[in-house]
């Protein structure tokens, strides 16, 4: 497609915060290339959110997202099952999205250079929907159970800062680490009831920054891939920890897979996250919905 003017959406804070300069060397390249370019910054989530749909009202070519798999999840929620399609500049901390899709990092250029050139990917989107029938949309991996937790002690704690925080959190739920009830349904079959450490549905392979929590996933296929991890041993889930990152812990007992169009999900008290940020507290309903996302690659 061609492309004449994008919009171009930041977060000051992703990457530590070294977004804007990134986003200063992509828009310098995209006016190089004779590129019009809208910009945005929000000073919050829904500031954001609302100059979004605004420039998208406007008009543009591309949504052009600078930052990490946060910022990307604001912006699916206004492109899902549009023909916009979106451009990615990474600039975060798990740039997961990115690592999907074959764009490069710390090179803001080269990534601007790929939305130029205007080569687009129809792909798939995971969409969850909670018990009041509210949608989000998520682009990697929906996670609940374990991880879940250490999200929510994560975004509890005013302190270590950064990368610390959330290792410390990690720490914390391990020592009371237990098995959860879950109750699941793949699809029209029964109900499955298991107790599991987590249970992680991926629409794209990794998350947490190159995890290959579901490394048979495809984005392309119209299902999620569901990878779930029963174990109550603190020393084994540590031990299992390392293989996630090669996508070898599939083939351990403790782990089992399954594929499916849609999953319903209830596990008492356990809230899901998707795409690393908070999304809905369970019981959802999780699917995937073949080509919702017009994304510029490679």
């Amino acid at each position: 497609m061609t492309i004449s003017r994008v919009t171009v959406l930041t977060n000051p804070l992703s990457g530590h915060g070294n977004a804007p300069h990134a986003a200063e060397r992509a828009v310098a390249q995209f006016q190089r290339r004779g590129i019009d370019v809208c910009e945005i910054v929000g000073t919050d989530a829904a500031h954001a959110r609302r100059l979004l749909d605004d420039a998208l009202d406007r008009g543009t070519d591309a949504l052009v997202v600078v930052g990490g798999d946060g910022v990307i999840s604001l912006a699916l929620q206004a492109l899902a099952q549009g023909d916009i399609p979106l451009g990615i500049v990474p600039a975060g901390t798990g740039n997961d999205h990115a690592r999907e899709y074959r764009l490069p990092t710390g090179d803001p250029e080269a990534a601007a250079d790929i939305v130029v050139e205007g080569r687009t990917e129809t792909v798939d989107l995971g969409r969850i929907v909670d018990a009041s029938g509210a949608v989000k949309w998520f682009g990697t991996v929906m996670a609940t159970g374990f991880d879940s937790l250490v999200s929510d002690r994560t975004n509890r704690m005013r302190w270590p800062h950064g990368r610390m925080r959330y290792n410390v959190a990690m720490l914390a739920e391990i020592s009371k680490l237990r098995l959860l009830p879950f109750r699941l349904t793949f699809d029209d079959g029964p109900e499955l009831r298991t107790d599991l450490t987590l249970a992680a549905f991926g629409n794209t392979r990794s998350y947490g920054g190159g995890m290959l929590i579901c490394p048979g996933a495809d984005h392309n296929d119209g299902l999620l891939d569901v990878t779930m991890i029963t174990s109550a041993s603190r020393t084994r889930l540590i031990r299992l920890f390392p293989t996630v990152f090669k996508g070898t812990h599939v083939d351990l007992d403790e782990v089992t897979t399954k594929r499916a169009k849609t999953i319903h999900i209830e596990c008492p008290g356990i809230n899901a996250y998707a795409d690393g940020d908070f999304a809905a507290a369970l019981p959802v309903t999780a699917s995937a919905v073949p080509g919702a996302l017009e994304i510029l690659v490679p």
